[in-house]
């Protein structure tokens, strides 16, 4: 039978890293609020459901994690349609696996995975009946808020759970928490732009393109290559606000929490590396941007040696960002 820690590494080896390294409870809880997560994510894009089987799904899901419906009724209707080489698909298969090890965590800490959870779960149904249209930057940041953000306060909240320093300072933490997510998120939308567009979504505002006098599907089309690098450059912009407050996130974590620490400095070096390849990259709208698995190794090896200091933490990030101007 496959274990959590395997569907974990399977659905994403990044996170994974992350993951593994928190202590005791606070790994499980994390790990658990990931894999649901991922279930939520999974309805939300399939390729193979019309977006009425989207939201009906995304709502029993909800009901499910309220306890108000049987996890059977969601993953029978998930067995007989599952891609079976697609990790989410699988962690959705055995959702109610997920949910029995959700069970074996303290009350204190499975309140605010489930409420989050369901929170992130209900905004992506939202979305999903609303359609592909981003008309601002402000809806942007309402559909990042809702698959991102709330997962930054979710961390949080588990964070405070453990660490009674955290918890002191978590009034401060909780809008920097949202940034995080809008962070990660946003060079997500960067490095994703060409796999979106042909799965039939653009999560680039009209606004942003507007502003260049192009459309967004001319965004993709080579004759308005020109304006559509001033469109990512808007887009790397934005990104790299969200970035600067989720430095500001991780220094303001006790040094002494050098995991939890961790936990925020993979993900986020890693994010602002990815934003420095895709700048004023056109190689961006036609294929993925991704960093190399060396390049992985190394942030993690040097963030594990020295992500203790803030000062260093400064000079680690100008470093990752000055790469590929």
């Amino acid at each position: 039978m496959t274990t959590l820690r395997e569907m974990l590494k399977a659905a994403s080896r990044t996170f994974a890293l992350g993951i593994e390294r928190l202590p005791g409870v606070l790994s499980d809880a994390v790990m658990v609020a990931y894999l649901l997560l991922r279930v939520s994510d999974y309805l939300e894009d399939n390729e193979k459901m019309t977006a009425e089987q989207k939201v009906a799904l995304l709502k029993l899901w909800d009901q499910v994690l309220a306890g108000e419906a049987d996890v059977r009724q969601l993953t029978s209707q998930v067995n007989c349609d599952a891609d079976t080489d697609n990790p989410d698909a699988l962690v959705a298969q055995h959702a109610e696996d997920v949910l029995n090890r959700l069970r074996s965590l303290p009350p204190e800490v499975q309140e605010p995975i489930v409420s989050n959870v369901r929170e992130s779960t209900l905004g992506m149904a939202r979305w999903v009946a609303r359609g592909p249209k981003v008309g601002d930057e402000a809806d942007m940041d309402d559909y990042m808020h809702e698959v991102a953000g709330r997962v930054g306060y979710l961390l949080t909240q588990l964070f405070a759970w453990y660490s009674l320093t955290i918890r002191l300072h978590k009034d401060a933490l909780m809008p920097l928490a949202r940034e995080f997510g809008l962070a990660l998120q946003t060079v997500n939308v960067i490095r994703g732009l060409r796999e979106d567009y042909d799965r039939g979504w653009i999560f680039v505002p009209e606004s942003f393109c507007a502003a260049v006098n192009i459309s967004r599907d001319q965004l993709f089309q080579p004759e308005h290559r020109a304006a559509a690098m001033k469109v990512l450059d808007m887009l790397a912009d934005k990104a790299e606000r969200h970035l600067r407050a989720a430095l500001a996130y991780l220094k303001a974590l006790p040094l002494w929490q050098h995991n939890i620490r961790l936990f925020c400095m993979f993900p986020l070096m890693f994010a602002v590396r990815t934003l420095a390849i895709s700048r004023r990259n056109h190689q961006v709208l036609d294929s993925e941007a991704k960093i190399t698995r060396e390049e992985v190794k190394q942030i993690v090896r040097d963030s594990t040696l020295w992500g203790w200091s803030n000062l260093w933490l400064d000079h680690y990030y100008r470093q990752l960002s000055a790469v590929g101007d």
